[in-house]
């Protein structure tokens, strides 16, 4: 894996540090975008840095992380390429991979606990795309995209 794009506001630190932990332990390597405590920050600031990161390439996946993950998911899904799913449970995040090659997960601090959040984080990251007829499927929400991009 090329790295991972770490982010996370004041509701969203802690766990951001366990996934980093995570990542440590198997040796993936990260951007870590911020924040860098728990003190009241803005999810925008830190989610726009690492989902430019991911849309660009310079990062093949992201995992954010604030209080609910919505925040997180919103602004990430305004960067062509990404494809950024707010995951609460096991099995969301095994069909975000599976049927939607999702490359941004978000984690809520205030959602899931930091067990949890550790098998949601392992499972997304082993799970391999699927292809066949999801291709067809991330093939028009490109389109859709390519739609909204200005033309030169």
């Amino acid at each position: 894996m090329k790295r991972i794009a770490l982010a996370a506001d004041h509701g969203g630190y802690a766990l951001k540090e366990a996934v980093k932990q995570m990542l440590d332990d198997r040796a993936i390597p990260y951007l870590d975008f911020g924040t860098n405590s728990d003190e009241s920050c803005d999810y925008p600031d830190y989610a726009e840095l690492a989902a430019r990161s991911v849309s660009e390439g310079n990062s093949e996946r992201g995992i954010f992380c604030c209080g609910s993950a919505a925040g997180m998911v919103i602004v990430a899904n305004k960067f062509p390429g990404v494809r950024a799913v707010a995951c609460h449970n096991e099995w969301a995040a095994r069909m975000s991979r599976l049927h939607n090659d999702a490359n941004v997960l978000a984690l809520g601090g205030r959602v899931v606990s930091l067990e949890e959040a550790e098998r949601i984080v392992a499972i997304w990251l082993e799970t391999e795309f699927e292809g066949g007829r999801h291709s067809r499927r991330l093939d028009k929400i490109s389109d859709i995209e390519d739609a909204f991009q200005p033309t030169s």
